[in-house]
C-alpha cells in the first residue's frame, strides 16, 4: 500500500507540474504599447543644417507623437537639396515639408498638400552683403561670386536670382554662382569674404545673426525680393485620411497652445494653416517664368 501510494502522489504531483506549465505557456505574452505604433518617416527639406534642423523641427513631431495614438513619427534630414528631391519622387517617405518648388516635385508624384506655414510675406529672399563692400546696386555684382544653398532652394536661390535677372544681371554669365549647400553656409560666406553677397530667406538670417551679433555688425541686408506662399505639408497618397485630418488639425491650431507658441518661436514663425494642391498655382507660374527667363530647372 505505501509503494502504490507513493506512485500515486509521484503522479499527481507530474500532472500538476505540467498542468502549470501549458498554462503558463498559454498566457498571453505583454507587449509594450509603443512597438504596435504605425512608424511614419516625416522628412524636412534642408532649410537648415542637420543639427539645427534636428533642434527646431524635433520637438514639433514630439507634439504630434503626444497627441495622436498608434502612430510615431520620425524626422528624416537630407544632407542636401537633391537627396531630398529624390525621396519625393521616390516615394520613400509618408510626410514631408517641401519648399514650395519641391512641392510641385511632390504633386507629380502622388503625395498632396493638406497644410502650410504661415506669414507668407516672410517667404522672400534676401540678400546680404558685407557693409564695408562698397556694392549697392545689382550691377555692382558683375564679375563677383554670390553664395547660394542650392539650385533649388526657392527663397534663398531662385527668388535673389529672378531678382537680380529683372534688375539687369545676367546670372549665368555675369556673376559666379556658388551653391554652399545651406542657409548658414551661404550668410557665413558673404561674412568670411569667400563671396561679395549672399542670398537666404529670414529665419535663418534672424537665426543665425541672433547667436552671432558680429554677423548683424558687418553685414547687411542690401535687397529683398517678392514674396511666395511659404512651405508646405505634403502626405503621400497612401496616408489614411483620418490621420491626415488629425496633423492638419494640430498644425493648424499649434498656435493657440503654450507648448505650440515655443514649437514657432524657434521656427521664427506665428502659425501654420491649412492648404491644398491649389495653393501653389501662383509658384507653379513664377517656376514657370523662371525657367524660361533665367535659368533652366
Amino acid at each position: 500500500m505505501k509503494l502504490i501510494s507513493l506512485i500515486t502522489l509521484f503522479l499527481l504531483s507530474t500532472m500538476t507540474g505540467c498542468s502549470q506549465q501549458d498554462a503558463s505557456s498559454h498566457e498571453p505574452e505583454v507587449v509594450e504599447t509603443h512597438n504596435l505604433k504605425t512608424e511614419y518617416r516625416f522628412a524636412v527639406h534642408p532649410l537648415h543644417n542637420p543639427t539645427r534642423l534636428f533642434d527646431v523641427f524635433n520637438p514639433l513631431l514630439e507634439y504630434l507623437n503626444n497627441n495622436i495614438n498608434n502612430v510615431h513619427f520620425i524626422l528624416e534630414a537630407s544632407r542636401d537639396y537633391e537627396t531630398f528631391d529624390n525621396k519625393l519622387k521616390e516615394k520613400t517617405v509618408s510626410f514631408a515639408l517641401p519648399n514650395p518648388y519641391q512641392t510641385l516635385i511632390a504633386l507629380e508624384n502622388n503625395y498632396r498638400v493638406i497644410a502650410k506655414m504661415g506669414d507668407d510675406i516672410n517667404f522672400k529672399g534676401i540678400i546680404l552683403v558685407r557693409k564695408d563692400s562698397h556694392i549697392r546696386k545689382p550691377k555692382d555684382l558683375k564679375g563677383k561670386s554670390v553664395s547660394f544653398p542650392a539650385p533649388t532652394a526657392l527663397a534663398a536661390t531662385m527668388l535673389p536670382q529672378y531678382f537680380l535677372h529683372t534688375h539687369g544681371l545676367n546670372i549665368n554669365k555675369d556673376i559666379t554662382n556658388k551653391y554652399v549647400g545651406s542657409q548658414e553656409s551661404s550668410i557665413m560666406n558673404v561674412f568670411l569674404g569667400t563671396t561679395s553677397a549672399g542670398a537666404t530667406w529670414p529665419p535663418p538670417w534672424q537665426a543665425l545673426s541672433n547667436e552671432r551679433p558680429e554677423l548683424k555688425e558687418q553685414l547687411e541686408v542690401i535687397w529683398e525680393t517678392q514674396s511666395l506662399p511659404n512651405n508646405s505639408i505634403v502626405i503621400r497618397d497612401d496616408v489614411p485620411d483620418i490621420l491626415a485630418i488629425q496633423v492638419q488639425t494640430l498644425l493648424a491650431n499649434l498656435h493657440n497652445t503654450v507648448e505650440g507658441k515655443l514649437i514657432l518661436k524657434k521656427m521664427y514663425l506665428s502659425k501654420y494653416e491649412t492648404a491644398d494642391n491649389e495653393t501653389y498655382n501662383s509658384v507653379k507660374k513664377f517656376v514657370a517664368t523662371f525657367d524660361k527667363t533665367v535659368r533652366p530647372l
